[in-house]
C-alpha cells in the first residue's frame, strides 16, 4: 500500500523515554559559571525554537523524526528544569589567590607534566576539554589551593601531589 493512503496513527505509539535525571544530589546547588548559564539557555532557545518546530512538521509522517522530537523534548524539559534551579556565580575578585568555582587551574604533576582544569557546574562538565564538575575529585582537591601549593590527589594508577601554577576565570 502506498504511504499516501496511510494514517498518522500507523506510525504506532513511541515507547515513552525515561526523564533525564539531575547528576546533583537533592538539595545540592545547582551551580553555573555565567559562560555556561548562556550556553545553556541558548541551546534551550535553539531546540525550542529552531530545531523542535521543523520536527513537529515531519513527526506526522516519519517514525525517525517521532523518535528525534521525543529526544529534544526530553532535552528541553531538563533544560528548563536545570536553569530554572542554577545559581550563576560571577567570577571571584581578582586579589583571591585561591581556587574557586569558574576558575581554570594549571597543574604541575611531579614528572613535570601541565594540566589545565576547569571547575565548572554539573550540567557544563565536558570531559574532553578537561571541564570538570565541582563535584568531582581533581575539583574537591583543588578547590580552595593557593599558587604554588601543593595538594595531594589519588589517580585511579595512584597518589600523586599536585602543584598549582596557575589560576584565570573567563
Amino acid at each position: 500500500m502506498s504511504k499516501a493512503f496511510t494514517k498518522e496513527d500507523d506510525l504506532g505509539e513511541l515507547a515513552p523515554l525515561p526523564r533525564l535525571v539531575s547528576p546533583l544530589v537533592t538539595g545540592t546547588r545547582n551551580y553555573l559559571t555565567p559562560a555556561g548559564s548562556r550556553e545553556l539557555h541558548g541551546e534551550l532557545a535553539y531546540l525550542r525554537e529552531a530545531r523542535k518546530p521543523l520536527l513537529v512538521a515531519a513527526a506526522a509522517k516519519d517514525i525517525a523524526a517521532r523518535e528525534e522530537l521525543q529526544t529534544i523534548e526530553r532535552r528541553i524539559a531538563y533544560l528548563a528544569q536545570s536553569l530554572s534551579s542554577a545559581e550563576v556565580v560571577p567570577p571571584p575578585d581578582p586579589t583571591d589567590d585561591r581556587v574557586r568555582f569558574g576558575a581554570t587551574v594549571t597543574v604541575r604533576d611531579p614528572y613535570g607534566e601541565i594540566s589545565d582544569y576547569r571547575i565548572v557546574g554539573v550540567d557544563e562538565a565536558n570531559p574532553g576539554r578537561n571541564w570538570v564538575s565541582w563535584q568531582s575529585p581533581i575539583a574537591r582537591a583543588l578547590l580552595n589551593a593557593r599558587l604554588e601549593e601543593r595538594v595531594p590527589f589519588k589517580f585511579p594508577a595512584g597518589e600523586t601531589e599536585l602543584e598549582v601554577v596557575r589560576i584565570s576565570y573567563e
